[in-house]
This record gives C-alpha cells, structure tokens and sequence, in this order.
C-alpha cells in the first residue's frame, strides 16, 4: 500500500489484491478501499467456546469444530450428482457432513484435516448430520489476524474464490492505513449527548470484536449513523420541498374528470377513496409541489385514484406520466388507462424499452411537443433522451422496485411536478418514518364493496390429488390458474420444482394447449402472446415465476398456487395472492411446502391466519427485516449492512428525532460541513439548501 491512496481509491490496487480478485470482490459490492471496510461479518464465530457435535440441535444452524475421520464420495441414480459424506469428531461426539455435488471435496478436507464447520442441522436416522455446511481449515496463524487468538472470528459474505483468513488479512492491514482517514459525520456533540463511540473504534471492533459488549456498542454506532444519515436526507429533503414555489397547481373540475366520473367508471368510489381523492386534491392543487405516499392493500383501487390525478392534469393543460417497474404491468396500465380514456380524446403513450425505433421516435415527440397527455413508461422514462416540454404530475407504482432516494429522477424531467408515489405493498409505521418521512401520507383501508378476500390453505405435496381435482373442476368453469415456482431451471444444489418441468407435468395432466409458461427468459414478445392468451381464456393455467407478482390484474384467475412457498417473503406471497379474486368469483390461494425453519413456518401460519396486509407486513419485517418491502437494498448508505429496522426501533426514532432538529436548526448544515459532505456523496442527494431557517 502507497501513501497516496485513499478511501476512494479502487480496491484492486491494495497489494495482494488485483484484476482478478478485484472482479470477485465486486460481487461483493466492494470496488473501492471504503466498500472494503464497510463489508461486514455476517456472522462471527467463538472458536473459544464452538458448540460440541453432542451438543447440536435438529433445525437449528450451528458452528462446531470437529476433525475429519472419514470421507468418501458416491454417485446418485439422478444424473450428474454425487453426493460427498464426511464422518466428523470433536473428541466427546460423531456427527456426518453431507455436501451435494463438491467437486474435489475429498482432497480439501482430506482424513486428519481440522476445520470449522458451520450449517443446518438434522436427524437422519439418530444420526446428527451438517447438510451442505460451510467449513474453514483451522489455521492457528489467523488468531494473528484476528488479535484475540483462539476465540471470536468473524465471517464474512462469501463469493467463490475469496478465503476467509485473506479476507480478513485485507481488512485488518485496510484498518491500519485508512480508518483514521474516514471523517466522522457524526457532530462531536450529538456523539458525546447519545454516548456514541467514535467511528474509527466502531469499525476496528465491528470487523474484529473481543466481547460481546465491545460488539454491540460498535454496532449500535454505525447502525445510528445509518439512519441518523438518511434522517438528515429525508429532513433537507422534506425543508427544501416546503419551500419550493413554482409548481403547477391542477384544476379539479375540468371537463375530462366530470366525463371520466360520471360516463367512465361504471363504480362508485368507496369512501376511503374519495378521502384519499380529496388529499390529493389539496395537495396538488397548490404552487408548493404535492409529495405524497399512497398506500393501498392488492385490490383497493389505487390505479383509478392515480388515474384521476393525471386526468387532473391533462385538464389543466399539463402532462402526466406514470412509471411502472417491469414491462409487463406498464403494458397493463397502458391498456387499461387506453381502454378507459378512449371515448374522452386524451393522448395515452406507452413508452418502454421493446418499443422499435420508429415507434419511440414518435413518442419522444409527442412528450417533447407539449401536448396534454398521458404518458405510461418503465425506467425507459428516466433516459436522457426522454424530454417533457409540460410535466406536472408523475405517478411512481410499486415505489418499492425503484428505491428509496431514486425517485427524483423522473421529477426533474418536470418544472417541480406534483409527485403520487403508490405502493400495494403496505408498508409497517416504523418503515414509513424511515424511508417515506419526506412524504404526506394517505392510505386506501377499504376494499371495493363485494370484493372478498382469497381462501387461503397450506397443502404439503403439489401432487396432491383434491388440489388438482379442484384445478381442474375450476378451469373446466371457465375459470383460470397460476402456478407459481421459485426457479426457471433445475438446480444441483436446491431441491426445488423448476417452472420448466413443472410445466411440463401440469401440461401432461390437463393438456399442452391450457398451459402456458412465463418467466424472466422469455422474450417480451412471446410473454405478452402469453399474458393475452391467458387473459382471453385461450390458456387456463400460467405456470410462472414471480414475475406476475405486481399488478397483473386478469378478473377470470380464481386460484393461485405457490411452490416452496416458505421461501418467499411474506410480502411477497400477500402480492401473489391478491392476483386472485379479483373478479366476480372467490379466490384461492394454495401455498405448497414443508418449510424446515421455525421462519418458513411463520410464513405460511400468517398467510393463512390473515388477509391484512399492514399486518403482513409488520411481520414480514419481524421476520427477515427490510429487504425489498421498501427498495432499500439497492442504493449506498440505504443499503443498512448493520441497522435492523425491525429490532432497532427507539434508535432509529432517536436518529429522526435528532436529524430533523439539526436541520431545523441549521438549515443548509453550515456548521456541519463533514455531515452534509457525507449526506450528499453517500446518498447521491441532489438538492439546493434552503440557507434561511
């Protein structure tokens, strides 16, 4: 390492390190000397005190140190696995490791190796075994490394071709040149009054902890830094957007919404709706742009609400434009926006990335011209080349998809639009506090009048015969089917059901010519064949993967049936679920699995315990934390490698508590040069600072 490097400078050029391991480590998200030292343990292990083989539970995963007395590989009837069985002993116990398809096993963990082994643990026959564990070779040279030999190592994410002890060499020589570099964000004084310790400690004893407690104060430092971070993004956010003047205000009793109300919609609006309708109406209506969330469970007719906001729009001489995350629901809202606007001679633009040359070139002009309209696109609608002359209302559907701080790319397309941000993925307080706090709220609680929720059952095997039989007797009443599976393809590794071969059974059972298939892989010409056949009942079961989560809304689909269904998010299924029912017959969601986790378990209890989304939810982020509920994963600092939304409740509404006041208090963070240098790069904020308090 050169004196001339610094946190921002690329990782490979760290010795030891190069083009090749450079490439790996960037699986990892690590490109630069910072990533390095931000990649943390995702779990440590106390090679002191390891848990004895005789000691292990069945269903639980643990970490134990054992000794290799055997190991042999053999062949399987299925085709191209083998499976690799080592017998290990602590001394006190026996207990098997079983690895499925480990080429060159046997030469690695040869007779007499010593190693850490960590995995799932299970009772075969009175036998402990580890299935497919995670091992590491003993090496009494790492407690040099870790400087606390012999006891707590840690264990960080992994990716082929990186080993834990150079890992961790990397890092600790990292620490030693650059942590004293990283400026602390956090002002001194907030640090002092919260009992935080400095952020050069916090990162040496998070990568390499002596105790427990020295652990959880260095963690709770960097997860406030977290949300403190975010905190104050969302608060100079939320300030500059108060203050900003130069919006459109929207006319709400222009000719195009009366016709839409009283010729178009052949319902009336329930009354949560037309609350909802009537904060929008007020917010946009405004020279202070409108910013706000609008939350509604599957099925509670947000897209009517968001329609009548562009309209709104277009009736002021403006235009409009919603972005939708995959292709295929853009498609959707288009059809349906098209269908429901014919009658009233309002230009409706599809604009996405299957579009042909000549075919974007006239859309592009058409937004570019100024005229009032109504413009449907995916993330094709952030380009550089997407031009509006008259932007003054966008509709972001599914914010979730898109992330947390990146939605203002599509509004500077616009002269400080009204923004409508809709997601059907409700969304727990403590998330709405966190992610949205720039936003106002309104949320749809009411279902339309007749709309009953699906039935929801657990079924162990997909060939039971009764689920079948009631496929069957369903499709055969003109009624239609999706079948969804976690993959698209057979795996070595994960025993799970292929959408490939499974629809290849269901086509053997009910016939070639009612079954469809529809996955990532598939072009988007063939998939939109795919989802009008199935619309128009040409097909009666769609055996997808989970790209028919969001939005698709075919009224004839009355079952929906999960494969492995313990290994999707709670929030997730509630999606997969509400693509049923949606018309005049009553739904039916069937989740299949034998989940082998307390997890897994809770999942499928709450899915057929409840039909309330907001309750889903907070359980969802009981149970795997934040995930993609909120989009956060994707982008920088939002990316929480240490804070836990679910757990870390009272921080994160201290960090709110105490963002938001600094801002108050200094508007454009004068005073706090380090913390507004840190918000901006981290956050990739783009905001002008209003100075004046």
């Amino acid at each position: 390492m050169t004196e001339t490097l610094t946190r921002d400078s690329p990782v490979r050029i760290l010795n030891g390190v190069g083009t090749a391991r450079a490439a790996r480590l960037a699986k990892l998200e690590v490109e630069t000397v910072e990533d390095l030292l931000y990649l943390f343990p995702r779990r440590y292990e106390d090679r002191g005190n390891p848990t004895r083989l005789t000691a292990l539970e069945p269903g639980s995963f643990s970490s134990s140190i054992a000794t290799v007395v055997s190991i042999e590989r053999r062949p399987t009837r299925r085709r191209n696995l083998s499976i690799v069985t080592a017998l290990l002993s602590d001394g006190a116990g026996m207990a098997q490791g079983i690895w499925f398809n480990r080429r060159g096993l046997e030469r690695v963990l040869p007779p007499g190796t010593k190693a850490s082994f960590y995995g799932k643990i299970e009772n075969k026959g009175g036998v402990i075994q580890l299935t497919n564990p995670e091992f590491e070779i003993i090496d009494d040279e790492d407690d040099a490394v870790t400087g606390n030999p012999g006891r707590i190592y840690p264990i960080y994410p992994g990716t082929e071709g990186l080993f834990q002890k150079w890992l961790r060499t990397l890092i600790k020589g990292a620490l030693a040149v650059f942590s004293a570099e990283l400026e602390d964000p956090l002002p001194e004084g907030l640090r002092q009054k919260l009992g935080l310790v400095p952020l050069q400690e916090a990162l040496g004893v998070m990568h390499f902890p002596v105790d427990r407690d020295g652990w959880a104060r260095a963690r709770k430092r960097l997860a406030f830094d977290e949300f403190f971070l975010l905190q104050t993004a969302l608060a100079l956010r939320k300030r500059t957007y108060a203050a900003e003047k130069g919006g459109s205000p929207l006319a709400w009793d222009g000719p195009l919404l009366g016709r839409f109300k009283k010729e178009i919609i052949p319902f009336e609006l329930t009354g949560s709706q037309q609350r909802v309708l009537g904060e929008i109406t007020s917010g946009s209506k405004q020279e202070v742009p409108m910013n706000r969330l609008l939350q509604g469970d599957v099925g509670s007719g947000k897209t009517v609400v968001a329609l009548m906001f562009l309209l709104a729009a277009v009736d002021s001489g403006f235009q409009g434009a919603i972005m939708a995350p995959t292709e295929v629901l853009a498609k959707q809202h288009f059809q349906r926006i098209s269908e429901w606007l014919s009658g009233l001679g309002v230009p409706v633009h599809l604009l996405s990335g299957s579009l042909s040359n000549s075919q974007r070139v006239d859309v592009l002009e058409g937004i570019s011209s100024g005229e009032p309209c109504i413009v449907v696109g995916t993330h094709a609608l952030i380009q550089k080349t997407v031009r509006f002359a008259n932007l003054a209302a966008v509709v972001i559907d599914e914010q979730h998809r898109f992330g947390v701080l990146q939605r203002g790319t599509l509004t500077e397309k616009g002269n400080h639009p009204h923004v409508l941000v809709m997601t059907a993925t409700p969304i727990p307080r403590t998330l709405t506090l966190s992610v949205y706090g720039d936003l106002a709220f309104s949320t749809i609680d009411e279902l339309p009048p007749g709309r009953v929720p699906p039935v929801t059952r657990k079924i162990p095997g997909a060939d039971d015969s009764r689920l079948l039989s009631f496929i069957g007797e369903e499709i055969d009443g003109g009624r239609k089917t999706y079948w969804v599976c976690p993959v698209i393809e057979e795996s070595d590794t994960l025993p799970l059901m292929p959408v490939v071969r499974r629809h290849e059974l269901l086509s053997k059972r009910f016939g070639a010519e009612r079954v469809g298939i529809l996955h990532g892989q598939v072009s988007a010409d063939e998939r939109d064949r795919t989802m009008d056949r199935f619309s128009n009942g040409e097909i009666s079961i769609l055996v997808a993967t989970t790209v028919i989560e969001v939005g698709l809304d075919v009224p004839g689909a009355s079952v929906m049936v999960v494969e492995d269904a313990h290994r999707f998010g709670l929030s997730q299924l509630h999606q997969l679920r509400g693509r049923v029912g949606r018309g005049s017959a009553r739904g039916y969601c069937f989740l299949i699995g034998k989940p082998g986790t307390p997890e897994g378990k809770a999942r499928i209890e709450a899915m057929c315990s409840t039909a309330d989304g907001f309750k889903i939810a907070e359980t969802d982020l009981a149970l795997r934390g934040p995930g993609e509920l909120c989009g956060i994963r994707q982008h920088g600092v939002t990316d929480f490698r240490v804070a836990n939304l679910a757990k870390d409740r009272s921080l994160l509404e201290t960090a709110r508590r105490e963002a938001f006041a600094l801002v108050n208090e200094d508007p454009a963070l004068v005073r706090f040069p380090e913390l507004r240098r840190e918000v901006f790069r981290k956050l990739g904020l783009k905001l002008k600072l209003v100075e004046t308090a």
